[in-house]
């Protein structure tokens, strides 16, 4: 495995996770028009730190986690970016999902090469 796709990896989880945090806050100043963002920010939180407590254990690494982090990482960016020009925050979170999915993405070669 390359430990610096690792390392990056973990960077951007965690920078996400602080990302969709922010974005979540932010959501609920904004009333219930932004609820479902609000939602799908929460749930990056638990998705990008839960990846990270994985990838932290030698033998906690798991291709389908990894996949499900995407998969969640490309959901929030989209519903995110909906809003980018209405909340900075959602324009941030946006930009920290798409860094993550990248990140996993290499993260995942590495360790099938």
């Amino acid at each position: 495995m390359d430990m610096d796709a690792m390392q990056k990896c973990l960077q951007s989880l965690n920078a996400c996770a602080m990302a969709a945090a922010m974005c979540a806050g932010s959501d609920m100043m904004h009333g219930p028009e932004m609820a479902t963002c609000c939602a799908m920010c929460s749930n990056m939180v638990e998705m990008a730190q839960a990846t990270m407590h994985m990838m932290m254990r030698p033998a906690g690494m798991n291709m389908d986690v990894m996949t499900a982090c995407m998969t969640m990482g490309k959901a929030c960016a989209a519903e995110c970016r909906a809003h980018a020009d209405m909340d900075e925050m959602c324009r941030y979170c946006a930009m920290a999902c798409d860094d993550i999915v990248m990140k996993c993405e290499a993260m995942m070669v590495s360790m099938s090469a």
